[in-house]
């Protein structure tokens, strides 16, 4: 089993800078690959960025790239989202997911292969 709890959400104007975390306890760290998802007030859950066991690679939404960064110490067990530049509609709630796999690309498919745990989410709100 594999536990992970997200934190550092919160209400932030348009423009700020937020950074979650998410914490893993559990079986081992590095044998997973790690993603940020989110899920808006009625609409699905979308992918935001994944990276890899190692932290070598990484892959982004169009949505973010250029503006979200992740990245992990797998020295701490931790997972974490950098968000830049912060628009409204990056309001949401932020989840985090592992994929017993080192490659990034298998949480990017995870509507394809699943993901093997989920966090219980930390809210984000960016206001105009």
């Amino acid at each position: 089993q594999v536990q992970l709890v997200e934190s550092g959400g919160g209400l932030v104007q348009a423009g700020d800078s937020l950074r979650l975390s998410c914490a893993a306890s559990g079986r081992t760290f590095t044998s997973y690959a790690m993603g940020w998802f989110r899920q808006a007030q009625g609409k699905e859950r979308e992918f935001v960025a994944a990276i890899s066991s190692s932290g070598a690679s990484t892959y982004y939404a169009d949505s973010v790239k250029g503006r979200f960064t992740v990245s992990r110490d797998n020295a701490k067990n931790t997972l974490y989202l950098q968000m830049n530049s912060l628009k409204p509609e990056d309001t949401a709630v932020y989840y985090c997911a592992a994929k017993s796999a080192s490659t990034a690309l298998a949480v990017v498919l995870w509507k394809r292969n699943g993901l093997d745990y989920w966090g219980k989410g930390t809210l984000v709100t960016v206001s105009s």
